[in-house]
């Protein structure tokens, strides 16, 4: 695949008081660090930078860190560039009622740019603005199910890392922007660089600790009551097995019927859904952690019959496939 390359790509990331610091700072130094392997090879920046918003000056984030925003929206929409980025906020159910202004200049840039992205609760501009409609996306998964509820015309991928639907990008919580502009950067420049980018920002992208360290996702469905939660236990225990509902079901001393109620009940989820979701998470912190093993064995010790199924699993639910996420998070 051939990168021209036509002088930089310019990222106009759109901040407001309130965003999410770390979610503007990783996709920066993304850009940024992709900037200086460009340099290192002699070739020209990849990537010309700007803080965008309603006003220049400093704007306060969520942390104790501001940005300065050197160019306005108004500049924006004279010459819309390659790139908009538009950041999440930690409580976009505040930030949004007040936010018309920026919702309606979304929609009016957003057909004038290469790539529209929402990172995070970044999605509900875009889905105010109309711009979702029909489209797949994603988001924070605290705020999925408000995204899904508020317009149901949006196709919310609650489990995908980031969505790109045409130009229109999205992604999920925080370090998932990293993984969008890494995305964008493979786009732009080939997956060598995007890869050599990656590297240099392990040390963010690492997720400590071992087994007992579950994702948020499961761990949103972890329950109290004692039979679900003690079959939930059996099953992270006992990834390499199958788990056809008949045995769950058994193992809770109930009909099938009525295990698989009272768990959707207590879980928000179903049994399936659950299982998928653990062997998911036992094949990522493989992944992660041991390097050395055939993707078949990968496969084998959580359940998943073949190394197509895992690839398979890791495409629908990630975007990527298990060969990529282990060069992005592995040892």
């Amino acid at each position: 695949m051939e990168h021209h390359h036509h002088g930089a790509h310019r990222v106009d990331l759109v901040v407001y008081p309130g965003f999410k610091a770390l979610e503007a700072i990783g996709p920066m130094s993304v850009f940024d660090y992709a900037n200086v392997h460009l340099r290192q090879k002699g070739l020209p920046d990849g990537y010309a930078l700007r803080i965008v918003a309603a006003q220049q000056g400093l704007v306060q984030s969520d942390t104790l860190v501001a940005l300065q925003a050197t160019h306005t929206l108004a500049d924006v929409e004279q010459d819309a560039g390659c790139t908009v980025l538009l950041v999440g906020a930690r409580n976009i159910a505040t930030v949004l009622p007040d936010s018309g202004a920026l919702v309606d200049w979304v929609a009016r840039v957003a057909p004038q740019v290469a790539r529209m992205i929402a990172l995070c609760s970044g999605s509900f501009f875009l889905a105010q603005a109309g711009l979702l409609n029909g489209r797949r996306a994603a988001t924070h998964w605290s705020v999925a199910q408000e995204l899904q509820r508020s317009y149901p015309q949006v196709k919310v991928d609650a489990d995908a890392i980031y969505v790109r639907d045409g130009h229109y990008w999205t992604s999920a919580g925080v370090t998932a922007g990293i993984d969008l502009a890494l995305a964008v950067v493979e786009q732009d420049f080939g997956h060598a660089l995007a890869l050599e980018v990656a590297r240099d920002l392990v040390m963010y992208l690492k997720r400590p600790g071992g087994q007992s360290q579950f994702s948020v996702q499961l761990a949103s469905q972890s329950v109290q009551h004692s039979g679900i939660g003690m079959v939930q236990q059996w099953v992270l225990a006992h990834l390499d097995q199958a788990m056809p509902l008949a045995l769950l079901a058994e193992k809770a001393a109930m009909s099938e019927r009525h295990f698989r109620r009272i768990f959707q009940q207590e879980a928000g989820c179903t049994p399936s859904v659950f299982v998928e979701n653990a062997r998911l998470e036992g094949a990522k912190q493989l992944l992660e952690t041991r390097g050395d093993l055939p993707l078949k064995t990968v496969a084998a010790k959580v359940g998943l019959g073949s190394e197509q199924a895992l690839r398979h699993l890791f495409q629908k639910r990630l975007g990527i496939t298990p060969v990529a996420y282990r060069e992005r998070f592995g040892d």
